[in-house]
This record gives structure tokens, sequence and C-alpha cells, in this order.
């Protein structure tokens, strides 16, 4: 009969088991917890270093073209941390707040970049038009011949005091409309005519700003009208933009919380309806949730995208202008600011404002 193993053989071996499995379960935590971790031993912190590093080097998680990497001599922190997703996501319903916060982000990573408990956008519909009525299309608004989709609303008085808040803006006054073949074509990925759907193909970076934050770098020269990236995020329905709108509000009120909830209004052609698209980046998104304002309209233009047989057009970004390498990537939240005493804008051009845009969602 054969004796049991040494007890330190059997530390060894479970051990070496332990770590080997922490490599696997490391990437998956946020920041804090990694760091909290990689306190605990030396071995430990071992493994979390280089997952620290890695996260520095490509804030896409492998999922674009390029590597896109942070770049900061302000502070400690070595990244952001944020959901990555390369187009655009729609949040189950039946999805915990949890299964969010969760993206495999490391060394060797093959995961897929949809969010647990999320479908895609970019699904084959057919006509993007018949599909306005269908069910689940509850992430674009319609909004009626008043201009307003809300029950009960006020007239825009004069001095321009808001009753209704989807009465704010006024349209997509410089944004651009382009079409796209898509998934009711027969063409594939390689036609010419899907600038857009072929990800990121500029250099870019992401740079620690010691007044602004991060920011969007070109990390080469592009040229006029070249395709840099698109919005990427969850697509909400009116009602929970709104609800997490206020949530972040009050985040921001300290300055240290910047949200990046974005919301697109299409004019149709007869001027009063409009259809409306709200795309929040800010805990899932991909790197054009870093592009910051500039009161001079930025070098960025952006053009509202609509690809054959997608349902939900996508916002997407093109350079205005060259652009030179290292020069930031900027463009226009929009011209209205109801809290005059609001976040205060850096983007130093000639024409600050002083405050960043500020609007009702």
């Amino acid at each position: 009969m054969s004796s049991p193993p040494p007890k330190k053989s059997q530390e060894r071996v479970f051990n070496h088991a332990f770590f080997q499995s922490a490599g696997l379960i490391l990437p998956w935590l946020t920041p804090q917890e990694l760091a909290n971790v990689s306190l605990t031993c030396k071995t430990l912190h071992q493994i979390a270093h280089p997952i620290t590093l890695h996260r520095s080097l490509d804030a896409s998680r492998s999922f674009e073209n390029l590597p896109i990497p942070f770049h900061n001599t302000v502070d400690q922190y070595p990244y952001a941390y944020f959901i990555y997703t390369a187009s655009q996501i729609i949040p189950s319903s039946s999805s915990s707040s949890s299964s969010l916060n969760r993206q495999f982000w490391g060394p060797n990573s093959t995961q897929s970049p949809v969010v647990p408990g999320s479908s895609s956008s970019g699904a084959e519909m057919g006509c993007a038009h018949d599909s306005m009525n269908r069910p689940g299309a509850s992430w674009v608004s319609v909004v009626d011949e008043s201009g307003c989709d809300c029950e009960k609303c006020e007239k825009v008085s004069e001095d321009n005091v808001i009753g209704c808040p989807c009465m704010e803006l006024e349209g997509d006054e410089g944004m651009g409309i382009m079409s796209e073949c898509g998934p009711s074509c027969g063409c594939r990925l390689e036609c010419g005519n899907r600038v857009s759907q072929r990800g990121i193909r500029v250099k870019l970076k992401i740079v620690r700003d010691v007044r602004k934050g991060w920011g969007l770098y070109a990390a080469q020269c592009i040229q006029r009208g070249q395709f840099v990236c698109e919005y990427s995020g969850e697509l909400l329905t009116t009602k929970e933009a709104r609800r997490r709108q206020r949530i972040y509000d009050e985040l921001a009120s300290n300055g240290h919380f910047s949200p990046a909830l974005l919301v697109v209004r299409e004019h149709l052609p007869s001027g009063n309806a409009c259809l409306r698209i709200n795309i929040d980046a800010t805990r899932v998104g991909n790197i054009a949730r870093f592009i910051n304002h500039s009161c001079d309209g930025g070098n960025l233009s952006t053009v509202l995208v609509r690809s054959s047989g997608a349902l939900v057009p996508c916002l997407c970004f093109f350079a205005s202008k060259d652009i030179k390498e290292d020069e930031e990537l900027t463009f226009s939240y929009g011209e209205i600011r109801v809290r005059p005493t609001g976040l205060k804008c850096f983007c130093g051009s000639s024409c600050c404002f002083g405050t960043l845009p500020s609007e009702h969602t």
C-alpha cells in the first residue's frame, strides 16, 4: 500500500493549480479588484502586473483592427475601465446590471465584444423604414408632428425657456446623412460602400490631460473625409435615457464623473417629425466615448449612416479637415446650454463659451 504524498508536495500542487487558475480569472476583474488581489501576495502581484500593462496598451481589447493605447503622464491611472463594444448593442431587460461590469481584458483575449444579455442592432431586418413599427424597435422614438413625444408639452417661449425636454434641440444641423450597403445586400464586407462597417483603420491613442481628463488623439495623419470611428454604446429607450441622465447629473455635480450619453435627432423631410436615438457609452461603448467637445466645431464631422437592411442607423465620425499626428480629435456636443454654470469647457478655441453644452435629455 503506497503512502500519501508529503504535505509540502500537496501544497505545491495546490499552489500551482491555484495560481494557474488566477491567470484565467484576474483578466475579468475591475481595476479596484485587480489592485486588491495584487496586494495579497508577491505571486499574484506578478500575475496582475502584465494584465495592467496589457490593458494600457489596447483600449479596444483586440476587437478593432489596430491597438489603441492609453498614454498618461498626469496621474497614477494607466487606463480607463469600461466594457468595450465595437457596434451598437441592445441591453436585455432581463440582464442584471452586474453583467454589464464584466468583460475579459487581458493577454490572449479571444472574447466576443457582445456584452452578456445583449444583442447586436445590426441584424437583418429588411427595409429600415418598414421596421420602425415592429416589436422590439422601442429604442427608436418617433416624435409626432408637434415635435414632441411627451403626453404633456408646453410651448417653447420666446426667451428660449424650454418647457419640454424633447423639444430642446432644433434638429440635426451640421450632421450629414449617408447610405451604405448592409445585411440585405448581396455584397460582402469588402464592398467599397461599407466604409464604416470595416472597423477603425486609422491609428489612434487615448491621452490623459490635466484639465480635460482622457481624450482621443490621432496617432497618424488623417486625411479630410476619412472615416475615423463609430459612436458605439447601448441603445436606450427615451424613458431609460432620461432615467440614466438624472443619475449622471447627480454624479457629475462633483466634477469627477463624465457621462457619455448621446441623443441623436434626425428630422424627416417634412421638417416636423423626427427620429430620436439614444446611445449611452458611459458603461458600455468604444473609444469614441473619449472624444472631447470643441466650441469651434472641432475637426470631426458627424454623419448618420444607414445600412440597407439594418433597423437603426449608426452615428459615425469622419475627418472634417486634414488632421495632423498627435492632434486631438474633437467635435461639437451642441450649442444649447441650459445650465450656464455647468461643467467648464477647456477646448481652448478662440470662441470657447467657457462651459460645456448642456440640455434636457
